[in-house]
């Protein structure tokens, strides 16, 4: 019986695969002969390619299987599907060429074949027209990339893959460079590649010839093709399924074996739960770049010869706009550029303010800053425009005054901060942050009644020259640490176990000293006289103390948060004097690297209604909506007769009118009756005298 089923064995590969890998000396005479039928197909299909073959498929899946077990039979196995694929695999059948590049990833898996021939084979079939293939050599790529550079970075298989991957983004083939550039970037944004070189070989794609490259890389760099986050679907799971396993193991029968099976769930769940995940890039693309000042002006030259589309144009404008913010680079010839758009019926005009304001930073001439807030003055800030265009060319203003503020002239501010009356809520809330902003950046541009209440530390508050750059030798607000660490010192002193000798001292001072009592006429006298008392000489032991501080000391997280909560005490308490103190940081301070659009289009929608817009709402609001009306009760019988009081309502009035009248009266009570002869006589009384 064995003798038989051994026979069939040719036939049924699936059966010898498995036999085979529970032991491969024993049927190694039946793989001798399935390897010989392989060759001897291959042959036959050499002097063909482009036709198809069930069988060779069949025999190449199954020696790809077991070629572990005869490495030295199969050593030439993967080299010669690699040979084929390169000479051929253009117009090979797809089936038999979608069944090659599955045998050799199964053997590449298996850690038979260098990474590198085939991974570079597999950049080369992305030309094939065959979106099935080119899914699954995408798929092999990312994760086999990251296979290798798991437990540490494989520098040679990587650089020389970037250095092929470089001419690949030069193919004059679109599929295959864009598939290429797919594979760069979600390497990166996995972190595996996120090295220099894999950023400055991306920058070389936002100047190919094919578009839907360029498009790519540049949503690369500005961040907006960032993949759906599922971390907070993949948690919303990991609850369900604890709370799925909770409640099966409440109300099922406890038995040891299900509650050890509950318990190793959950533990599962919770390490799934723990790992980390890939962090995002968050713009950090942008700061590898090693030529920034370079790759903006051939960008700009780019934009300024491009007959792309318009959303193409804007994300180049984003692009230059962002790396002259990030890397302070001095590119001239981007702001005329970009005062061309700057129009109010321009598409996107909100972008494009946003972009200027990105452009902005303090190394750049005042005066060219200094044109483009006129050009946004007089094209959006005047009569003839809408609120919502006048609110808008506000914000921008104010965004672009806090990169650059020396671009800010005194008579345009106070042109500008009269719109401070508007009517239109918008419009008043941006003039009056505009206000609020050069309060604490330059309070001298601003009328006198607008700039508030003068400030302690006024001279830590003025604009620097253009190009100066002041040295701060200490950590300001350091001197407050110094006070906790006295506070903390008389703290534990006095924490309630006192010496004979303070006991003493106590019983001494009691009777021999006059305590001063304050009363609150003193404090709101003697307001000024605490403002005087803050001399410059008291300043300059602050300082020497903040220096000391900062010299002897590491300032830790926990000491940062202590001068901030110390500063925002400093703050409340300076509203009750007639200065008000500096803040210890910039109020308008460009804390993030990116302009957030919301800051422009910050405009408030919801103006006052008039009688015809509150009019109009209300006729729209009832148009398709029934008429409000008592809901007609319904009769138990609907063939029943009418009541004397339903015949009633269908009387005329003046049928009706004298019953009433009657029936009136004679319901009346006698507590009225009494109250209606009260009145009659207190009439009559009145008419007498």
């Amino acid at each position: 019986m064995a003798d038989k089923n051994r026979n069939r064995l040719p036939n049924n590969l699936p059966q010898l695969q498995n036999l085979i890998k529970r032991d491969s000396s024993l049927y190694r005479d039946e793989f001798l002969q399935q390897w010989r039928h392989y060759k001897s197909n291959m042959e036959i299909f050499k002097l063909n390619p482009t036709q198809s073959s069930n069988t060779l498929e069949s025999l190449m899946m199954f020696i790809a299987h077991i070629s572990y077990n005869y490495p030295e039979e199969t050593l030439e196995f993967p080299q010669e599907l690699v040979d084929l694929l390169n000479s051929n695999g253009l117009d090979m059948d797809p089936d038999l060429r979608n069944t090659m590049c599955r045998a050799l990833v199964m053997v590449r898996n298996k850690g038979l074949v260098s990474p590198l021939v085939i991974l570079q084979l597999f950049f080369k079939l992305f030309k094939c027209k065959d979106k099935l293939l080119r899914s699954m050599l995408y798929t092999h790529i990312v994760s086999d990339i990251k296979s290798i550079n798991s437990k540490h970075k494989n520098n040679q298989v990587n650089k020389s893959l970037q250095n092929f991957m470089f001419s690949m983004l030069t193919d004059s083939n679109a599929v295959a460079a864009n598939m290429s550039l797919d594979v760069m970037i979600e390497l990166y944004r996995r972190n595996i590649w996120n090295d220099t070189k894999t950023v400055n070989v991306i920058t070389t794609a936002c100047f190919s010839k094919i578009g839907k490259v360029r498009s790519s890389a540049l949503k690369f760099f500005l961040g907006t093709d960032a993949p759906e986050d599922d971390a907070d679907a993949s948690d919303s799971d990991d609850e369900a399924n604890v709370r799925r396993l909770s409640f099966a193991g409440s109300v099922s029968k406890k038995t040891n074996k299900k509650r050890k099976k509950i318990e190793k769930a959950m533990l599962l769940l919770k390490k799934k739960k723990k790992k980390t995940k890939p962090t995002s890039f968050n713009f950090s693309a942008i700061h590898l770049i090693n030529d920034p000042q370079g790759f903006a002006e051939k960008l700009l030259k780019m934009v300024e010869n491009s007959h792309d589309k318009f959303e193409v144009k804007m994300m180049i404008m984003n692009l230059i706009a962002r790396l002259v913010g990030i890397h302070e680079l001095i590119l001239l010839n981007f702001y005329p550029f970009l005062q061309r758009f700057l129009q109010p019926h321009q598409r996107e005009v909100t972008k494009l303010l946003s972009f200027a304001a990105q452009s902005c930073h303090a190394l750049v001439p005042p005066d060219l800053i200094e044109t483009i807030i006129k050009v946004i003055a007089n094209n959006f800030i005047t009569e003839k425009n809408s609120n919502e265009v006048i609110a808008v060319g506000l914000n921008a203003v104010r965004e672009i005054c806090i990169r650059c503020p020396l671009a800010m002239t005194a008579d345009l501010l106070q042109d500008l901060t009269e719109y401070k009356s508007s009517k239109s809520k918008g419009i008043m809330m941006a003039s009056r942050s505009l206000i609020q902003l050069f309060r604490t950046l330059n309070p001298e541009l601003l009328h006198r009644k607008d700039r508030g209440k003068p400030v302690l530390d006024a001279e830590e508050q003025m604009v620097t020259e253009y190009g100066a750059n002041t040295a701060r030798t200490f950590v300001q607000g350091a001197e407050h640490l110094d006070e906790e660490a006295d506070e903390e010192n008389r703290d534990e002193e006095n924490d309630g176990w006192e010496t004979d000798e303070g006991d003493e001292d106590n019983d001494d001072d009691d009777y021999g000293e006059w305590v001063d009592v304050h009363h609150s006429s003193d404090e709101e006298s003697n307001v000024e006289e605490e403002e005087e008392e803050e001399n410059p000489e008291e300043k300059e032991k602050q300082k020497k103390k903040a220096e000391l501080i900062s010299h002897t000391r590491i300032l830790t997280d926990e000491d940062f948060k202590k001068i901030k909560g110390k500063e925002i005490v400093r703050q409340v308490e300076g509203k009750t004097t007639r200065k008000r103190s500096a803040p210890s940081a910039d109020l308008f301070s460009n804390k993030d690297e990116i302009v957030k659009l919301d800051n422009i289009e910050m405009v408030y929608k919801r103006p006052r209604h008039d009688k015809e817009a509150r009019l109009s709402t209300v006729l729209a609001g009832r148009e398709g909506r029934e008429k409000y009306s008592m809901p007609k009760k319904k009769r138990q019988n609907e063939f029943a007769s009418t009541t004397n009081k339903e015949k009633s309502k269908k009387k005329p009035f003046m049928m009706i009118s004298k019953s009433r009248q009657a029936k009136g009266k004679k319901k009346r009570s006698f507590r009225d009756k009494q109250i209606a002869l009260r009145d009659s006589l207190l009439k009559k009384q009145k008419g007498r005298f």
